[in-house]
């Protein structure tokens, strides 16, 4: 699940990219409004944390972070947006989601409960189930947690991020394109070579679970069951 954190905060950025990339996720940060509309405009995100009281870039002033959203709304941008704030205001909470905020969470907060929130936005946003089953592999997103016939599948992180796409849900055909836009990242990019690596190594390890990885030639690849 790629992300982009929107905190000109140094400590508080560099706490959440090492926090959340341990839990899973794939991080981009931006700290100021220049930086957050330069990448929402040639990236695209699975959910946005968005602090509401930045910099606009180089001219140094601040400016609210509601701007950035409204102007993510008004372009027909459906991207969740959790809003990060040291603000306990009601109205300003009120304010954040009339904009066009998802969730809301106030500094200081917990990693995990952090984590809990964009999983909960995204599968709202996306339609997407709690657990997913294939054949005998099943995904329960909310514990993370991979099983074969009731014996956890633990996979390397590239492998696990190329299942888990495939199974959000599963029966989708995903590009390579699309592959490339959630899992890499600014220095990192996924190639095409590496992601057919990924996908041979996961079909040997889904041998006999009833599932499998289907190639569609100038497509993507799919997740389904297996004929009986």
């Amino acid at each position: 699940m790629r992300l982009l954190l929107i905190e000109d905060d140094d400590v508080l950025q560099d706490v959440l990219n090492r926090s959340l990339g341990d839990l899973g996720f794939r991080v981009d940060g931006a700290r100021d409004l220049a930086l957050a509309r330069h990448a929402l405009l040639h990236q695209r995100y699975d959910a946005v944390l968005l602090d509401l009281n930045l910099p606009l870039g180089a001219c140094g002033r601040r400016a609210n972070g509601l701007d950035l959203l409204r102007q993510m709304r008004a372009r027909g941008d459906p991207t969740p947006v959790l809003i990060l704030t040291a603000r306990h205001r009601t109205d300003e909470r009120i304010a954040g989601l009339d904009a066009g905020g998802d969730d809301y969470l106030a500094k200081p907060f917990d990693t995990a409960e952090l984590a809990a929130r964009v999983r909960a936005v995204v599968r709202r946003s996306q339609g997407l189930r709690d657990s997913v089953s294939v054949g005998r592999l099943h995904f329960d997103r909310k514990l993370r947690m991979i099983h074969v016939g009731g014996e956890e599948l633990v996979l390397p992180t590239r492998e696990r991020e190329v299942l888990v796409e495939l199974l959000s849900p599963p029966g989708r055909t995903v590009s390579k394109r699309e592959f490339a836009a959630k899992l890499s990242d600014f220095a990192d990019l996924l190639a095409d070579n590496a992601l057919e690596a990924f996908v041979s190594r996961l079909r040997r390890k889904l041998s006999g679970s009833g599932a499998s990885i289907r190639t569609l030639r100038g497509l993507g690849y799919r997740i389904e069951e297996e004929a009986p």
